[in-house]
């Protein structure tokens, strides 16, 4: 359930950093007063430095055109998302592991509506759940540029990168046999 503010008390504030990690400013309201602010919104594409997160390498290495994720030595278990914890033993000495960059569709289904906001413009657009080859990990991604009605499970993909806003960069997947 959404929550509006209605008045300056109730007003999530947004900060200087989160506007320029957004690259928003707040606009004015008629007659000169600030609106409303809506509570700051989760960055599809988190910030990538070592300033700001812990697995920075991660992007390093997605920049330098490299799949990478991290390795529970001790559990002898590949981790994904790439973390700086293991999940099960709560160990921090991890290290990093090459993925392949292709796989094949294990599911997939199409954003037809609802999309997450600062995406509406992209709907109709495909997500899937990938299967790396030869490593047991699903990597649930975009997968693009593909329609729906032209995908089926088991299709080849290979992971790609883009640019983003902000000096950053992310990662989808992209069928490698067309129909």
């Amino acid at each position: 359930m959404a929550a509006t503010a209605s008045s300056p008390a109730q007003r999530p504030e947004v900060s200087s950093t989160q506007e320029a990690r957004t690259g928003a400013s707040p606009p004015q309201g008629a007659g000169g007063e600030p609106p409303q602010r809506t509570p700051f919104l989760l960055d599809f594409y988190p910030l990538e430095d070592a300033h700001h997160t812990r697995i920075s390498r991660f992007f390093d290495e997605l920049r330098a055109g490299r799949f990478v994720t991290t390795w529970c030595p001790r559990d002898q278990k590949l981790l994904w998302p790439p973390r700086v914890v293991c999940p099960d033993c709560h160990g921090e000495d991890l290290s990093w592991k090459e993925l392949p960059r292709s796989g094949h569709l294990y599911a997939f289904s199409a954003v037809l509506a609802g999309a997450p906001l600062g995406m509406e413009s992209q709907v109709p657009f495909v997500v899937g759940l990938v299967e790396l080859q030869g490593v047991p990990l699903r990597i649930f991604s975009r997968i693009a540029p593909a329609t729906y009605d032209r995908l089926e499970i088991g299709d080849p993909v290979e992971l790609e990168t883009y640019p983003v806003p902000g000096d950053r960069v992310f990662f989808r997947f992209r069928p490698t046999s067309p129909r």
